[in-house]
């Protein structure tokens, strides 16, 4: 059995320039799957409530949601790291977001939790560093905000957005946060962040300068209903088999040959 990978092994991975491939898993099954093709890292996201319960959006799922869906994913690693999403409202300050992170993992079993957030969050990312709990600042476009947001847009185009970009960025670290996971923003701006933060940078629509990468697993198998990402690919059409597929984007991403041009954003 390969050993569990550590926080310390992705900070090490980001040092030596070794990029670190991600996906997301809801179930045992696909867990196992996922793990036995190589990939680092691992998110039991929010995106369930649209790919595995049908709703529009993320903000229906639960806390408790999460926790059942964290703890099948458990169950089938044995090499990745276990991260989770702390769903919408279960962060909204410092108590509730110590408490949906108690749960999920003492209860859930994750290794780090993970939070949408800008630098006005950044007091919640503390409370979390400083209770002991590995913790990953989600900014960019934040799919708990689409609302606010305006809708599924693209972040941090031009020189004020990708300033804005960075500002959260160092807020963020500054906090504690132990990882980054920038989404749907300009690669100029990522490129930006990736050079500044000493932590490991994740990117999905951020560009090939991240530290790694990660996308929603039903989305790179091509069988989430309706339009696919742009910034995704549909790795089963070319393997044709899921686990083919799995190890492809696992290489893909290894060989910096995705993401390409055609996935990012100017």
């Amino acid at each position: 059995m390969s050993k569990r990978l550590s926080l310390t092994r992705l900070r090490r991975m980001k040092a030596d320039g070794e990029p670190i491939v991600a996906l997301t898993a809801y179930d045992y099954s696909f867990a196992r799957a996922v793990d036995a093709a190589g990939i680092d890292l691992v998110l039991v996201g929010d995106s369930l409530g649209m790919v595995v319960q049908g709703h529009a959006g993320t903000m229906p799922v639960t806390v408790a949601e999460m926790a059942y869906h964290t703890r099948c994913v458990a169950r089938g690693l044995s090499r990745a790291y276990l991260m989770v999403d702390l769903p919408f409202l279960s962060d909204y300050d410092e108590r509730s977001a110590l408490e949906s992170a108690a749960v999920l993992i003492k209860e859930g079993g994750a290794d780090m939790v993970k939070v949408e957030a800008t630098a006005e969050q950044a007091p919640i990312v503390a409370a979390l560093s400083r209770a002991g709990v590995p913790v990953c600042a989600h900014f960019g476009l934040r799919p708990q905000r689409v609302g606010q947001l305006g809708g599924y847009r693209v972040q941090g185009r031009g020189d004020d957005g990708a300033a804005q970009l960075c500002e959260d960025a160092r807020a963020l670290e500054a906090a504690g946060a132990d990882m980054l996971l920038v989404e749907c923003v300009s690669a100029k701006a990522a490129r930006a962040v990736q050079a500044q933060c000493q932590t490991p940078l994740i990117g999905i629509g951020a560009g090939s300068d991240c530290d790694g990468q990660i996308l929603v697993l039903q989305d790179m198998l091509g069988i989430t209903p309706g339009q696919p990402p742009s910034f995704s690919h549909d790795f089963m059409a070319d393997a044709g088999t899921i686990p083919g597929a799995l190890s492809a984007y696992a290489e893909a991403v290894r060989a910096r040959r995705f993401p390409g041009p055609e996935h990012g954003f100017d």
